[in-house]
């Protein structure tokens, strides 16, 4: 499951950015998926500068697994061409989740001028964390997520 998991961030929003949608079961809603025979990734999410989302993963049709999220870009950042390049910034470190960081991208990624810094509590099982992205040391982007196992 948590193999399926990494492979699917990184084929997703990391690999393509909103251009990976489907068409969405939510109107006006953005939504992504990855799968195989067993196992579907979802994810389903508004908005842009600002945004909130759900992933899930289902497993023979059940969800199994879900992460909501919310966040986005400062609001004192308006030009669009840096909201594109924090994004662009942003799936730069999300193609680096990893078993140890699965939820997000790594604990510290770095190019350029942008800093990204990712920390979470718990497990696969149950969990939440916080992402913030950092412009010449000014934050330009902050996340909250959280999520598990579904019982």
């Amino acid at each position: 499951m948590r193999d399926f998991l990494i492979e699917a961030k990184r084929h997703t929003y990391a690999a393509q950015g909103d251009d990976a949608s489907v068409v969405p079961l939510l109107p006006r809603s953005r939504q992504l998926e990855y799968g195989n025979e067993s196992l579907l990734y979802r994810d389903v999410y508004f908005g842009m500068a600002y945004f909130v989302g759900l992933e899930t993963v289902y497993q023979k049709g059940q969800p199994y697994w879900s992460m909501s999220y919310a966040g986005g870009v400062d609001q004192a950042v308006t030009a669009m061409d840096e909201v594109r390049s924090i994004y662009a910034f942003l799936r730069a470190a999300l193609r680096q989740v990893s078993a140890e960081y699965i939820f997000r991208g790594p604990s510290n990624f770095r190019d350029g001028d942008y800093d990204y810094e990712n920390s979470f509590d718990g497990n696969f099982e149950t969990f939440r964390g916080s992402e913030v992205i950092r412009q010449t040391g000014r934050i330009v982007y902050t996340l909250s997520y959280s999520g598990g196992v579904l019982r």
